[in-house]
């Protein structure tokens, strides 16, 4: 690696995009077709498998990000891209107060769900995980977006 640029930079970099990739890909592409599929029983099994899956995924490529980044924040102090690091890193902050004040909580409801008598405003709870998901998976795209800032500066 070029001067400058550590493999803890590079590390923290890589499970930033991870992590901003995958809830992008969740956001934009797995919800929507979730919400495509005909039937609620079908939707409900649906959800709950991706949650059963995400549970584990997630986790394991939000702590070391998280992890990382503090290492990162702390590690480049106050020099060049400090005010980015600081910045991806409030962001990170939001992506994981999201996560368990918001959408974990859902998660965890509709994990519990019988999908052939649903309770009767499980609508109305995916529409706020859906609201919610909105600002976490932005913070989490934001954060990425402000580690890499702060490794071109």
């Amino acid at each position: 690696m070029s001067s400058g640029f550590s493999w803890l930079q590079f590390a923290g970099l890589f499970f930033a995009g991870v992590l901003a990739g995958e809830e992008f890909i969740v956001r934009y592409g797995v919800h929507p077709a979730l919400g495509a599929l005909v039937g609620d029983a079908a939707s409900i099994r649906a959800r709950q498998a991706l949650v059963r899956r995400l549970r584990i995924v997630v986790p394991s490529i939000m702590v070391p990000t998280v992890l990382l980044g503090a290492a990162v924040l702390i590690s480049g102090g106050t020099g060049e891209g400090s005010a980015f690091r600081w910045a991806g890193s409030a962001a990170l902050i939001a992506f994981v107060l999201l996560s368990f004040l918001g959408t974990v909580p859902i998660n965890i409801k509709v994990n519990d769900w019988d999908a052939d008598a649903p309770p009767g405003n499980w609508k109305q709870l995916v529409r706020r995980w859906e609201l919610i998901d909105v600002f976490r998976s932005s913070a989490a795209l934001i954060a990425f977006a402000c580690y890499l800032a702060a490794v071109v500066l």
